[in-house]
């Protein structure tokens, strides 16, 4: 295979917003110059990645540079074939979209987002092609900067520059941990390459320094429960496009680099892969239940992105417990079901967050208090809603079924403990089995808190009555706005009526990854009836389709005066006799309120006649708002205290110079 399809794609992404610049800032030329450039390069890279899942082989293209470290090592392989397909997808589906959601002819910042968000997209691409640590880093930040200036675009809400900022922060610690993770690659191989390293030159303490740094480095950006603080604001804030870039691509630069990492070292040692078991836990569940007391639809969305993060560290943590026992079974269904999540994410939250631009361009509001009743007015996206929140739901007969449930199947065939020993896996085999079996119910919450999310979502927004003048002002969104999500639902649906033709593609990946004894079996179907899976799928789809078709003819035969909704009997029904979002969402989080410590503002219902009642609750983020902005601000109290000790007068300056002399002296 060549190298070359796959860095003229890259190219273009990156140079297409920049090219843009160069049309009149007057009309639509620029906008139709970026999003052709866009989708060339989206296609030809697509292409190109997906040739290189199917033929399989390597590519490498080397230039040397003038800097005194590294090159310029471009290598393209299975692996980051399946990490490259995204990239070129989703950005180039969102300049399409953003034709009509973010032209220049309706917002000043459009020109300069352009820039940024093809320059995300290249500098992803390269990323993911980056062999030498040098240029991984280079192109690690010129990621990291275009996604500031792009979550930055509407600079004039303050709420938009402290997501930014904030950001800029969390983006900087995850990449000193990196330079730190390449100096100890570089002490341990005398080079900064991303390639196998040798156990000779690796002891346990470098290769678990090498780990951590990288957890830390990779987990910041992937969103990894607690390194998410700059995720929920950031996603939620960014232009609609611009957030289904960050949530449906860019979170997955941190997911392979975990991956890269792990396919570098010799061993893996089991706890590695027990603490990535446990942090992916915690952010699926803490993330979904997070995403349960959300009020803002998109920030709603944010926080089920790390919801899936978790299920894919999870996933990963499993192969990892894999690889230490040598169990190829185990590796490869998680691998598989990894890789896959990384497409199905890709597809289904970007989708969503399309949507929820299409609503947020239609109603000006992102409240769902404030919303309901859209599909009467915008049923191509309902629609498209619907299909989303059932993939994220996990609901069959879509794709985010089959990527969570072979990440099942792989931890249920070691739940019995059968063909691992336990002290390969650094313990008793009882705690291992008791391990595995807590992942399953942990997985298993995430989906049903997941269901209930979406639900809550998809109710409140488009179904029943509007709340507010915003829904019925509502209109559809424009074709341009609609057709990425067509083209992402399609994709969705496919992946989940073919599941074994997505699986058979990742199985070049999954051997090169460390699951190579079994990718031939998860292609067959041997460890896994995914034919049978397509099948049944297939009549799901088909029986939902016949039901829908004879509900509209039997609603078109007896059509007639539309009653309100919930009405119950009474003669003048408002928009209050429905739920409203925090009712639906009460239950779940009093489930969980011993960790979500959700904070509750409510009128109740008092006497015979009660003329008021109300429920409003809100959930902070227990790192960010609980932990890292209260420590923040004693901290600038302290140091805005010491001010005090700046007098602006010289007098005081030299005593403050003879005291500390005067120490110094003592000291010595």
């Amino acid at each position: 295979m060549t190298l070359t399809p796959v860095v003229v794609g890259a190219g273009l992404l990156a140079a297409s917003g920049l090219i843009s610049l160069l049309a009149p800032r007057a009309g639509r030329l620029g906008d139709l110059v970026f999003a052709a450039l866009m989708v060339a390069g989206g296609l030809v890279g697509s292409v190109a990645a997906a040739a290189a899942l199917v033929r399989g082989g390597d590519a490498d293209l080397v230039v040397e540079w003038l800097l005194p470290w590294g090159r310029i090592w471009l290598h393209v392989d299975a692996l980051s074939a399946v990490f490259l397909l995204p990239v070129f997808v989703v950005p180039a589906l969102g300049a399409v979209y953003a034709v009509a959601y973010w032209s220049s002819g309706h917002n000043r910042s459009a020109r300069p987002l352009r820039a940024f968000y093809g320059l995300l997209a290249g500098a992803m691409a390269f990323v993911v092609l980056a062999k030498d640590g040098v240029f991984f880093l280079v192109a690690w930040e010129v990621m990291a900067l275009s996604a500031f200036f792009a979550v930055a675009a509407e600079d004039g809400k303050p709420e938009v520059r402290r997501a930014a900022w904030v950001y800029l922060v969390a983006t900087h610690v995850g990449t000193l941990a990196l330079i730190a993770m390449f100096a100890l690659v570089r002490r341990a191989s005398g080079r900064f390459d991303l390639a196998p390293l040798e156990v000779a030159g690796l002891s346990g303490s470098l290769a678990t320094g090498i780990f951590l740094l990288a957890l830390v480095g990779f987990g910041v950006k992937a969103g990894v429960m607690p390194l998410h603080v700059w995720l929920p604001g950031a996603h939620a804030n960014a232009p609609s496009h611009v957030s289904a870039v960050l949530s449906g691509v860019m979170l997955k630069m941190g997911v392979y680099g975990l991956v890269r990492v792990g396919w570098m070292l010799p061993e893996i040692t089991a706890w590695w892969g027990w603490l990535l078991l446990s942090l992916g836990a915690g952010s699926a569940v803490l993330g979904i239940a997070l995403a349960i007391g959300q009020h803002d639809y998109k920030r709603l969305l944010a926080y089920s992105s790390i919801e899936n993060i978790g299920v894919i560290t999870l996933g990963l943590g499993a192969a990892l417990l894999g690889r230490a026992a040598g169990d190829p079974v185990l590796t490869g269904l998680a691998l598989a079901g990894v890789f896959l999540h990384v497409w199905n994410h890709a597809l289904f939250k970007s989708l969503l967050f399309l949507v929820a631009g299409s609503v947020l361009h239609a109603t000006g509001t992102r409240r769902m208090e404030s919303l309901g009743g859209l599909a009467h007015t915008m049923p191509w996206t309902a629609a498209l809603a619907c299909v989303g929140c059932a993939a994220i739901g996990a609901m069959p007969p879509l794709n985010g079924f089959v990527s969570e449930w072979l990440i099942y199947r792989g931890l249920l065939s070691r739940a019995g403990g059968a063909g691992l020993g336990g002290a390969g896996l650094g313990g008793a085999v009882g705690g291992f089995n008791g391990g595995f079996a807590a992942a399953v119910v942990v997985l298993a919450l995430t989906g049903a808190l997941a269901v209930v999310a979406f639900a809550r979502l998809f109710g409140t927004v488009f179904l029943g009555s509007g709340r507010s003048e915003a829904a019925p002002r509502a209109h559809e969104a424009p074709a341009a706005m609609l057709a990425p999500g067509l083209v992402l639902g399609a994709a969705c649906v496919a992946i989940g009526l073919m599941p074994l033709a997505a699986v058979r593609l990742l199985g070049r990946a999954v051997a090169l990854a460390g699951g190579g004894a079994s990718a031939d079996a998860l292609g067959s179907g041997l460890l896994a009836p995914l034919s049978a899976i397509g099948a049944l799928s297939a009549i799901v789809l088909g029986g939902a389709a016949g039901a829908t078709l004879v509900l509209r003819w039997w609603g078109g035969a007896a059509r007639g005066a539309r009653p309100g909704t919930w009405d119950c009997g009474y003669a003048r029904p408002s928009s209050r006799m429905q739920y409203g979002e925090s009712s639906l969402a009460q239950t779940a989080i009093g489930l969980l309120v011993w960790v979500l410590a959700p904070r509750r503002r409510a009128t109740p219902i008092s006497g015979a006649f009660p003329r008021t009642a109300s429920l409003r609750t809100r959930v902070p983020d227990p790192v960010l708002d609980r932990a890292i902005l209260p420590a923040v601000r004693r901290a600038t109290r302290l140091v805005m205290s010491l001010r005090r000790l700046q007098r602006g007068k010289v007098q005081v300056y030299m005593l403050y110079i003879l005291l500390v002399v005067l120490v110094l002296l003592l000291l010595v």
